[in-house]
Formats: structure tokens, C-alpha cells, sequence
């Protein structure tokens, strides 16, 4: 038995995950490893420095894996805001069929990619954002929990009534993201009205991954109360791994009276989290982590990881309809 869901119709793919766009995570190897696999790896657009280079990393998939796959592309604030629609025009040209947007006004990105036909999954922290990109053309909404890593927005909606209010407002496929890491929460997700699940942090804790095996091993020893929320105060808030360097941050922003941004920036800056990946220190910087790290106990392949996700689902969803047919006994 196989899953069909909009999401395995709609992408061509055969179980219902997507690995999450993750900066410094979503490189080619993760990517095509998750495809081949049967869900749909995700570069990370803005991973690569230039708009060339994410064209290398395209064509590097793409001689790893003859499955779909997708790139990441999320617009946020910055001073020096990156050239997006070279991106985009590069992800068209490179013939990508399937994109992750993110991030704030996404309409002219999102118009753009439309000409070539490309499939839009938008993340989004509430129901109001889904419905505006609804309306904007997006194929599937990745609604993102409370439980989400990284950028979560600022309502803390957790999923539990977040895709239950998917469910009863948007018209078109949603993806449940935030929390997610093996079959039980599939069949949950699923069960909540969402198509397919998206999850970050378990697959980078897989053999494939291409982080440091300290931080790898980090998640699978963690709890699910090791992540801080930080950068509430300017609106940016982010989740993020409960080290040193998120507790200090977290104490300036917090206690100390009249702190602005540049009070933290040396800390949160996201050339340290990198080198987190690279060196292995898992102390050297700030990193994104959701709770669900509790949940991971190991380091699979993506295969492995996938073909068990997709046996844990069946067999709960199996499980549950014993449960109806007990019942109709009674």
C-alpha cells in the first residue's frame, strides 16, 4: 500500500515529505538523498552566495537524482537584500519545477515564477498570511506551527489548531510543518486535514546530512526544552538551539533596559552558525533546531528514515481503523 495525497500527485513524489529549505543544510546531497528516497529534497536558494553558484548546486542535484526536487527561496529584510530575482530567473532557467517560497511580500516572486509554470509552496505562521497567498496563486501552503524551527512569526499557534483552521479556511492543499520527525506524526498530520508533512530538523540529523556529527549528535542527545526563542523584541523571532550563546542573547534582549538589535547581532550573526555546521562546536554560535529534537533518537540514512516513516503511518492509520471497526461492534 502506498500513500496518494494532493502532495504525492501534485510534486510526483511518493511518500508525502518535504525536506525543509535550511540554510547550510540544503545542499545537493541532503537534497537528492531525501528525493531518491521517495520525498522531495529542498535546496537552499540563498545557501549559495550568488545566483551561479545556486545554478552549479541545481545542476549538481540534478546529476544525483533523476526524482523531482525543489529550491528554497525565502525574501526577508536586510540592509543588502540579494539580488531575488536573479535567483528566480536562474531556478526558471535551470528548469526547477517546484519551489518553497518564505518570507515577506512574496507577490513578485511569486508572479514570476508562476510564468514558467513552477509549483509554489509558501510557508506561512497563520491562517490570514495562507489566505493572502492563496489568492496570490500558490499551489500548497506549508503551514508552520509553533513548534517550527527557525522563523515561527509571532502568534505561537501551535499545529494542533493551526491546521485544523487550515482545514476550515483555505481551498487549497496544505503541508502541516513544526514538530514532525517520524509515521505517527504523519498520520496525525494527515488526520488534521494537511497533505503531507515538512520536516527540518530530523533530517538533519541523517547519515546524508551535510553538517558536523557533533551537531547531529546534539539533536539526537537533546530534549525537547533545549531551544530559545530569540529576537522576539524586533519582530524577527527565531527558534533556535539552547546553548550558551542563545542564553546570553536571550538576557541582553530581555533584561537589559533599552537593548536594540545591534546589542545582539555579534551573537546571532549567522557566520558563527555556520562555522556551528563546518567546526562542529555546537556552542560556537547560534543554530536552528526545533523541539522536536526530543523526538529524534538516531542518525538514519534518508532512506532508511523514509521507507520507516512511511511503515509507522501506515501501520497507525491501520491501527486507527481497527479502532472504528471495534466500535461499530459495540
Amino acid at each position: 500500500m502506498a500513500f496518494v495525497t494532493a502532495l504525492t500527485e501534485g510534486l510526483g513524489i511518493e511518500i508525502p515529505v518535504i525536506q525543509a529549505g535550511m540554510q547550510w543544510v540544503g545542499y545537493a546531497e541532503l537534497s537528492s538523498a531525501v528525493s531518491n528516497a521517495g520525498g522531495l529534497g529542498i535546496l537552499t536558494g540563498l545557501t549559495q552566495p550568488t545566483p551561479e553558484d545556486l545554478r552549479k548546486e541545481i545542476r549538481k542535484c540534478r546529476s544525483m537524482t533523476n526524482k523531482p526536487f525543489g529550491v528554497n527561496l525565502t525574501l526577508l529584510p536586510a540592509i543588502n537584500p540579494p539580488d531575488y530575482a536573479a535567483y528566480a530567473r536562474v531556478i526558471i532557467e535551470e528548469g526547477v519545477k517546484i519551489v518553497e517560497t518564505a518570507g515577506y511580500s512574496p507577490g513578485a516572486i511569486i508572479k514570476f515564477l508562476k510564468t514558467a509554470n513552477i509549483k509554489i509552496l509558501h510557508k506561512c505562521t497563520t491562517v490570514r498570511h495562507a489566505l493572502s497567498a492563496e489568492k496570490l496563486g500558490v499551489d500548497f501552503i506549508s503551514m508552520d506551527g509553533f513548534e517550527a524551527a527557525g522563523h515561527i512569526g509571532d502568534t505561537d499557534i501551535p499545529n494542533m489548531v493551526l491546521l485544523r483552521r487550515a482545514a476550515q479556511s483555505l481551498h487549497i492543499p496544505f503541508i502541516a510543518s513544526g514538530g514532525f520527525a517520524d509515521g505517527q506524526g504523519l498520520a496525525a498530520a494527515l488526520g488534521l486535514g494537511a497533505c503531507g508533512i515538512n520536516m527540518g530538523t530530523r533530517f538533519m540529523s541523517t547519515v546524508e546530512s551535510p553538517i558536523h556529527i557533533n551537531v547531529k549528535r546534539a539533536i539526537v542527545e537533546g530534549k525537547e526544552e533545549d531551544t530559545e526563542l530569540l529576537l522576539r523584541k524586533w519582530k524577527n523571532t527565531s527558534r533556535l538551539y539552547k546553548n550558551g550563546v542563545a542564553i546570553e542573547a536571550k538576557k541582553i534582549e530581555s533584561e537589559q533596559a533599552g537593548s536594540e538589535f545591534k546589542d545582539v547581532q555579534h551573537l546571532v550573526a549567522g557566520a558563527r552558525g555556520k562555522r556551528v555546521f563546518i567546526d562542529g562546536d555546537v556552542n560556537a554560535g547560534v543554530w536552528t533546531v526545533g523541539p522536536v529534537l526530543g523526538v529524534v533518537q538516531d542518525i538514519p540514512t534518508c532512506e532508511v528514515l523514509l521507507k520507516r516513516i512511511e511503515q509507522e503511518a501506515l501501520e497507525t492509520i491501520a491501527k486507527l481503523n481497527q479502532l472504528s471497526k471495534v466500535g461499530s461492534k459495540l
